[in-house]
């Protein structure tokens, strides 16, 4: 037979070991556990910091938070209840942490800078990701406030970067429920709407515009001032320079317009009915068969006045994402290429005083039958 303690006796020994290990930790180094001394009769949880921790006596810290070894709180933030920081993370400067976040080891939040960085509540942010520091904007003048907002149920996975605006009249924004990957980056004054998902090594240039349900395979770069359209879906390794429009895929070094993200919409709760008019939609306005057609401006209205399309709400949505792509401010969208023999299709711009911008978009029909002034093909 075993000559080992009862179990009840081992807890009871190996408690007692843990409230010496405790005071002695607590006596000499500084406070070990900070508790409410109203918690026990109000039935709050305490809140656990580390004695090898540097928790400023400024900040703010809620109920049930964890704070480890090796982490720092900076004298303005504040963190919500049942927060948890790992070992070795950091928050710095004005910086609001909403309840059930968690900050794995290495994570910084924060800067110290004019300005604000709020996260909302239940985010994960992962191993050595940077969220909320200085952009990297030349225009950034020194002593602005920046700001970023962050929503709900996100997980920001480890070693990404997402930075503050660039002015006091922005803001850099992030939804809720997003999935942003290891080493992505989102840049200053970017607005990123819900339910998105950015695959590995996304980099998000300044300005750009993610709308709601789209999805970035890895190795993505989007240039500044971009908008990405709600369900749409960008393939591995693409440069993106130009609007990707709602519900379309595009993929390539220069990126395409390939056809609609249909595998995407099905898995959103689209309709058969539904995909079945965007694809009818998307041949009229990109894959047109009577070469007198015009330009698309005309195919977009000829959608408009169709009868069985004009009133899909999802067409007309489609719609109005290209028509708002081609404002004064706006980069256009990504070229659609036709490899049929009789329509080598190109969208081309205009240079503009010593801008180039491709404000004005059109179709050009066989190229070596037309002369368009200052058309430069974006292939």
């Amino acid at each position: 037979m075993s000559s080992s303690p009862p179990l009840h006796l081992r807890r009871t020994l190996f408690s007692a070991l843990r409230t010496l290990s405790l005071r002695y930790f607590s006596t000499s180094l500084p406070s070990l556990l900070v508790e409410n001394r109203d918690s026990d009769t109000l039935g709050e949880s305490p809140s656990f910091i580390h004695p090898a921790a540097v928790v400023h006596p400024g900040a703010v810290i809620g109920q049930g938070v964890s704070i480890g070894p090796f982490c720092t709180v900076g004298s303005s933030a504040k963190l919500g209840d049942a927060c948890q920081l790992h070992p070795g993370s950091h928050i710095f400067g004005n910086t609001e942490l909403g309840d059930q976040c968690v900050l794995m080891t290495g994570a910084v939040v924060g800067d110290d800078l004019p300005g604000r960085t709020i996260i909302g509540c239940n985010n994960v942010l992962g191993h050595h990701c940077v969220v909320g520091i200085k952009c990297q904007d030349m225009k950034y003048k020194s002593g602005d406030e920046c700001f970023l907002e962050i929503g709900d149920n996100n997980e920001i996975r480890e070693h990404t970067s997402i930075h503050r605006s660039s002015k006091p009249s922005e803001k850099t924004v992030i939804g809720d429920n997003n999935l942003v990957m290891g080493s992505c980056h989102i840049a200053h004054d970017c607005k990123v709407g819900n339910n998105n998902i950015l695959a590995n090594n996304t980099l998000l240039a300044g300005h750009v515009v993610v709308e709601d349900y789209a999805h970035t395979a890895g190795a993505t770069v989007v240039h500044q001032f971009c908008h990405i359209g709600s369900f749409s879906f960008i393939g591995g390794g693409s440069v993106v320079s130009q609007d990707v429009p709602k519900y379309m895929m595009v993929s390539g070094e220069r990126a395409d317009l390939r056809g609609l993200n249909l595998e995407g919409l099905r898995r959103r709760g689209f309709s058969d009915s539904e995909i079945r008019s965007l694809r009818i939609a998307y041949r009229k306005i990109f894959m047109p068969t009577d070469v007198n057609s015009g330009g698309i401006e005309n195919r977009l209205t000829e959608v408009e006045q169709n009868e069985q399309l004009a009133y899909v709400p999802a067409v007309c949505s489609m719609i109005q994402s290209i028509r708002d792509s081609f404002a004064e401010e706006r980069r256009g969208i990504c070229k659609f290429r036709s490899w049929s023999g009789s329509s080598n299709a190109c969208y081309c711009s205009f240079t503009v005083g010593n801008q180039h911008k491709p404000k004005v978009m059109l179709v050009c029909a066989p190229l070596q039958q037309v002369a368009v002034p200052n058309c430069k093909r974006l292939f």
